[in-house]
């Protein structure tokens, strides 16, 4: 084990004292006596613990934020059409991270995977938001670009966690609504750039949709990047119905009042 970093896992269904998520992380990172702490959803799953805390100093190089990567797997010999697009639709979004923070000007992150240096993540715990259940990652993120702090993404597949998709339409319309409902918080420049070019494009196809010629190509090479086992078929399908999918999620996570 690295006695340099403490594994931190808010366990899913524990009140916490009925303060959520966030109140959870703040306990648990405030009882940490390392300099960093890896923050791990408790559903994801690493293929080797040993190794991935084997390859953690050499990862870190004095960041005070570490994105890592997840990967999408079902649990299935043959997924679903829901797990299938939810598995080409992570592979863009996780090669988007990737590229995004290699350039500086990272846009997203995922708490279910991060490693953090744990006074700062403490002094940036007012910027979370704790008044909305979720949103930890993405908050802490524009809270540290906001402050100017190094920021650094790994591509590590010993460090790379495991997630599975929804099995049910309902919980995954339910979780991208979640994550919509938080865009209005949002002030980085990066992430609200992204996040108006990835709607306009959607929207400019729904109402010409021509556009899907010029746009899919693209797509199509960025999840071939990060999963090149997913069939051309799978993000075709993706792609045609994704303009749909996220105005109907956008104005969902709008209008629903708590998440």
């Amino acid at each position: 084990m690295n006695d340099n970093v403490t594994i931190v896992v808010p366990r899913r269904g524990i009140n916490d004292e009925g303060k959520g998520k966030k109140h959870a992380l703040y306990r648990l990172i405030s009882e940490a006596k390392t300099e960093y702490v890896w923050m791990q959803d408790d559903d994801v799953i690493l293929h080797s613990l040993e190794d991935a805390l084997s390859g953690y100093s050499l990862e870190v190089k004095g960041m005070d934020l570490l994105i890592l990567t997840l990967r999408m797997e079902s649990e299935r010999e043959k997924p679903s059409l829901l797990e299938r697009l939810q598995i080409a639709e992570y592979a863009a979004i996780q090669q988007l991270t990737i590229e995004t923070a290699k350039r500086g000007h990272a846009v997203m992150c995922s708490g279910a995977n991060l490693i953090a240096k744990r006074d700062r993540w403490l002094e940036s715990y007012a910027d979370l938001h704790p008044e909305i259940p979720s949103g930890d990652d993405m908050f802490l993120l524009e809270s540290f670009k906001r402050r100017g702090l190094k920021i650094a993404v790994s591509e590590s597949e010993e460090m790379t966690a495991i997630v599975r998709p929804h099995t049910s339409w309902k919980a995954f319309f339910r979780q991208r609504m979640r994550w919509a409902g938080k865009a209005p918080k949002y002030k980085d420049k990066d992430i609200l750039r992204c996040g108006a070019m990835v709607l306009g494009v959607n929207l400019l196809q729904l109402i010409c949709p021509l556009v899907l010629l010029v746009k899919f190509p693209i797509e199509y090479r960025l999840i071939k990047r990060r999963d090149k086992s997913i069939a051309f078929w799978v993000a075709l399908v993706l792609e045609v119905v994704y303009p749909i999918y996220i105005l109907y999620t956008l104005i969902g996570g709008l209008f629903r009042k708590r998440w």
